[in-house]
């Protein structure tokens, strides 16, 4: 199956299927034999689990650079190290980049790929369900102490290739993490598919056919937004739903100690019940969706460990954030987002207010 991104400076595809790899390089055979050089950027614990199946599949030559695991290698120093092998390794402005893993090798990578000698094409080959998410649309990014992905650039990839066959060995942690963006693109495009979530009884209840089909929409949610908002002036906005609060209890907690999903999914709450406020989300859908998110496993206690101070400082600095102003991603009806002024006292009340919960279901 085959989605096409168009933006106004490029056109691309994202291929999806099982075992697909192999295809992927004779397709691309003419392409990738034109590089003077290919290399691979993963993690330690993705290529542990995946070489044998790449070295079989991938079937032209390659260098390989692994970094830390997760968002531990979004940082100053792997960004640092990774061009420092680039250039060590004489690649030049005919090579190309490989990303295999997660979100945040994707974003490690495409930030490379977009400073390295001015830019050089990259290849997105997402291992995770939350990458169906980060592989597309072009958002590269390292992340600095004050702030995630405050350091970055829009650079679309050439190609996302979503094997399926990396999500088998996916621990429930990871797939947790995925599902809140899937949740996500529901939740902005369309209340039926939001539907479908809601009635879930646990985590397990998900089949791998159904959660096929809902990558595939959730891909073609974000596609769509992005061809008609590249750089973020408008439309792409809405995509950041929950991400407000959710980066803030990331950035608290600790990048690494709470997924990026979990902290999403967390951050969905305070921007529900604002939508109750400043749309017509019918009052108490904040409530369901956080009882769905409960039985799904995800785990609220961050917020306990999270001083409202703490938050709040993350949230001034946000990316969205201007002249003081924090720009929320709401809802005016489910599948239908705009974007409003939220002051930090509105926030304080839905943060106490999910505070509340959380200590009530500890009772």
């Amino acid at each position: 199956m085959t989605i096409q991104v168009k933006t106004k400076d490029s056109v691309y595809n994202v291929h999806l299927g099982e075992n697909i790899l192999q295809s992927f390089c004779e397709r691309q055979a003419d392409a990738l034999t034109k590089y003077d050089q290919l290399v691979l950027i993963t993690d330690e614990h993705v290529w542990s689990l995946h070489e044998e199946y790449v070295r079989a599949n991938f079937t032209l030559p390659f260098k390989i650079y692994i970094v830390p695991n997760g968002e531990a290698c979004k940082t100053f120093e792997s960004y640092y190290q990774v061009q420092s092998f680039l250039l060590e390794e004489n690649c030049s402005r005919n090579s190309a980049l490989l990303a295999l893993g997660g979100g945040a090798v994707g974003d490690l990578t495409g930030f490379v790929a977009a400073t390295f000698m001015r830019g050089i094409p990259f290849y997105q080959i997402p291992t995770t369900i939350l990458a169906h998410d980060s592989a597309v649309g072009g958002k590269t990014a390292i992340n600095h102490p004050n702030g995630k992905n405050m350091i970055g650039a829009f650079y679309q990839p050439t190609e996302v290739l979503y094997d399926f066959h990396f999500l088998k060995t996916l621990p429930e942690s990871e797939v947790r993490s995925g599902l809140a963006e899937v949740i996500k693109h529901a939740i902005i495009s369309d209340a039926n598919w939001t539907n479908e979530f809601l009635t879930l009884p646990n985590l397990k209840a998900i089949d791998d056919k159904e959660l096929l089909i809902w990558l595939e929409k959730g891909i073609r949610v974000k596609a769509h937004i992005v061809e008609l908002d590249e750089k973020e002036q408008s439309y792409r906005k809405f995509l950041n739903f929950g991400h407000t609060y959710g980066h803030a209890v990331e950035a608290t907690v600790g990048y690494g100690k709470i997924t990026h999903g979990e902290a999403v999914m967390i951050g969905m709450i305070p921007a529900l019940m604002l939508s109750e406020l400043y749309g017509n989300v019918a009052a108490g859908y904040a409530k369901r969706v956080y009882e769905l998110a409960k039985r799904l496993g995800y785990n609220f206690e961050h917020v306990l460990q999270s001083s409202f101070e703490s938050l709040a400082n993350y949230m001034l600095k946000d990316k969205k954030t201007m002249n003081g102003e924090l720009h929320f991603s709401l809802l005016q009806e489910i599948g239908e987002p705009f974007v409003h002024i939220i002051s930090l006292d509105e926030i304080k009340q839905c943060d106490e207010q999910l505070r509340l919960w959380v200590k009530e279901d500890n009772l």
